[in-house]
């Protein structure tokens, strides 16, 4: 026998099947309630994490993190990218036009956010250049009227490379709305992957749209990436509060703020929902541990005559919860980093077996499933499911010592 004694009676007892066996079978079933639910939490919220990231990246393939523009344009563009390319955290900058208007091809019409951009700047703030499945940014030249849309966007419009589509620009003239047409012809066309910019964005050349907007050749202002994306805060405290007030500050976390906001409160709520399989394996401890006091009422009423203070029968029964929770934990651990670890595998094997599609592509931004592990998960999940399964023990240990022994042994 190794000391201490609460260890050793403990684990016998967790040991033991003896005229027991509904209560080891509930005793397995809290283990691998609390397993489950452990590695069901890492799993959602790994591929939770996943989407967000994935979402973000494929968001900001096509478009900066942060713009700073002016309604009458900023002819003097290249200072202001001097000014912040030696701003902590920044990567890159470049001048853009942004126009709102309408594509027309035959008797096809969709609206679209053309952006004009300079491609010997542009690859400093996007990654267009990388999803071009067609052509290249480089035959965007001054004057030579060419457009690379987006391939929802040019299958919409029922147009390919070489084609010419009509662009309408309304623009308010003397209270009055006088749209503006030009013609141009299809250059290149990009995939990134997200419906919002596959299905309504092109780009021209950074000159021919500021003529169309009647800037006159000026940039509408100019796009910012940064080297973390997640730094936009400190971003936009360093610069927004100390523009000039004809100017105007946007980043990514203002103009998808709903989105974004959306995803963390259903990472909330998956963790709160999740974390009731945890509650349930903790019911099914309370009620293991309790017909183990009930059983095992004579021998803790010998040990109590044996001089066994009452704390100490508490702690043979915290040793139980204790174990079932530890075990249950690092079981749930070792399958939820497994599982988000090969969900690329995974996936694809439920998808080729049960005949279905887990993520259509006319519904989610992103088509498959990723999986991101944030250590901070982890480590915080496996904690809180073990602080349950602990505190689910309390209630059986003061009850098994409470235990009377002279009530308990009355009849022997």
């Amino acid at each position: 026998m190794f000391q201490p004694l609460e260890w050793f009676i403990g684990l016998r007892y967790l040991r033991s099947r003896r005229r027991r066996g509904v209560v080891s079978f509930m005793s397995v079933a809290s283990l691998l309630g609390v397993a489950l639910g452990v590695a069901a939490l890492i799993i959602i919220l790994s591929v939770m994490n996943g989407l967000e990231t994935e979402t973000r990246t494929r968001l900001l393939s096509v478009s900066a993190h942060a713009t700073i523009a002016s309604r009458t344009g900023l002819d003097d563009w290249r200072s202001w990218q001097s000014r912040l390319t030696g701003t902590p955290g920044v990567a890159g900058v470049a001048p853009y036009v942004t126009i709102e208007g309408m594509l027309a091809a035959g008797a096809n019409l969709r609206p679209a956010l053309v952006r004009g951009i300079d491609p010997a700047e542009e690859g400093r703030v996007s990654d267009i250049e990388r999803y071009l499945v067609v052509g290249s940014v480089a035959e965007l030249e001054p004057g030579s009227h060419r457009i690379i849309l987006g391939r929802a966007l040019a299958l919409h419009l029922g147009v390919g490379s070489g084609d010419s589509v009509r662009l309408l620009v309304p623009r308010l003239s003397d209270g009055q709305v006088k749209p503006r047409y030009a013609a141009f012809t299809v250059a290149g066309i990009f995939e990134a992957g997200i419906q919002d910019n596959d299905a309504n964005v092109a780009f021209v050349d950074l000159r021919d749209a500021s003529e169309l907007k009647g800037l006159h050749g000026a940039a509408e202002g100019v796009a910012v990436r940064l080297d973390d994306p997640l730094a936009i805060e400190q971003f936009r405290a360093s610069q927004a509060s100390s523009l000039d007030a004809g100017l105007r500050y946007s980043d990514w976390a203002e103009d998808h703020r709903n989105l974004f906001t959306a995803i963390h409160i259903e990472k909330t709520m998956m963790r709160i929902i999740l974390m009731f399989i945890v509650a349930v394996a903790a019911f099914n401890i309370v009620a293991s541990l309790m017909m183990v006091v009930i059983d095992k009422q004579k021998d803790i009423a010998i040990l109590r005559t044996y001089g066994l203070e009452p704390r100490r029968v508490a702690r043979i029964f915290l040793v139980q919860g204790a174990m079932i929770g530890f075990v249950g934990t690092v079981l749930g651990i070792a399958l939820g980093l497994a599982c988000a670890f090969n969900i690329d595998v995974i996936v694809p094997w439920l998808e080729s077996t049960f005949h279905f599609k887990i993520m259509p592509g006319d519904v989610y931004y992103v088509t498959t499933i990723p999986s991101e592990v944030h250590w901070f998960d982890v480590v915080s999940i496996p904690a809180v499911a073990f602080l349950v399964a602990l505190l689910a023990t309390l209630y059986p240990a003061r009850r098994a010592a409470g235990v009377a022994p002279a009530i308990a042994l009355r009849y022997d």
